[in-house]
């Protein structure tokens, strides 16, 4: 069903993970799609699959956002969907936190998120949707993962807060929390065996979720279906955050 014809949608981190498997859905709804990514080589590669365009950005750089939010109104000329999407995990106690791990998952998952929201806004159309993406982290506080987890609660506070601001212009701002999810990340994060059964005893679904149902949400938060929705913040856990 192309229910989000014609609509111009930016996706951060849009190159693997979720983020790719919420530029397919959006893209197969009819929606024309840009994505941004750190690595050059993967979101070239993911642009020419899915045939959308790419930007290569960093997303705890300012100066990087402004630069897309530049040619994404120069070629696109406003936006209909933003989501927020880029993110990174580590893990370490609080005791033991190295300062240069706290700046980096608070620069691009705070820091950044923040500002792509804020220099997009001028870009977005009236009746547009916003999509943050945050975690059951901030939810469930898990040991080894205050920061990653404080990053994700500031998302929830923001997407409040953006919910009101921007309300005069119909414009609605979500959060998306998903629990463990089988993705590239988790393979980044030394995802084995024994990790893998500790996660899924944690979700009562019994199964690791799939981006793509993730990106389902996203897809009906984007849409018109979802007009009454902002505000919010949607579990995708399998029942971990109960």
């Amino acid at each position: 069903m192309k229910n989000l014809e014609n609509k111009i949608a930016v996706i951060t981190g849009g190159n693997s993970g979720i983020g790719y498997a919420a530029a397919k859905r959006l893209k197969e709804s009819g929606a024309r799609v840009i994505i941004t990514g750190r690595r050059r080589d993967a979101v070239e590669t993911a642009a020419k699959e899915l045939n959308i365009t790419g930007f290569v950005a960093d997303q705890s750089k300012v100066s990087d956002i402004e630069h897309v939010a530049s040619k994404v109104k120069e070629q696109f000329g406003r936006v209909d969907i933003l989501v927020i999407n880029a993110g990174i995990t580590k893990f370490s106690t609080i005791e033991q936190i190295e300062e240069s791990k706290f700046d980096e998952m608070m620069n691009i998952n705070f820091k950044g998120a923040y500002f792509t929201l804020s220099r997009f806004i001028p870009l977005l159309n009236d009746g547009a949707s916003v999509i943050m993406l945050s975690s059951t982290s901030a939810t469930i506080s898990p040991q080894t993962a205050s920061v990653y987890a404080a990053s994700k609660a500031a998302i929830n506070a923001v997407v409040k807060i953006a919910a009101l601001e921007l309300a005069s212009r119909k414009i609605r701002v979500n959060a998306v929390s998903p629990g463990p999810i089988a993705t590239e990340i988790m393979n980044k994060i030394g995802l084995d065996e024994s990790l893998e059964k500790q996660l899924i005893q944690s979700v009562p679904a019994g199964r690791m979720g799939k981006a793509e149902e993730v990106a389902s949400m996203i897809h009906y938060l984007a849409s018109k279906e979802a007009a009454f929705l902002n505000g919010g913040n949607f579990l995708v856990d399998g029942g971990q955050s109960i």
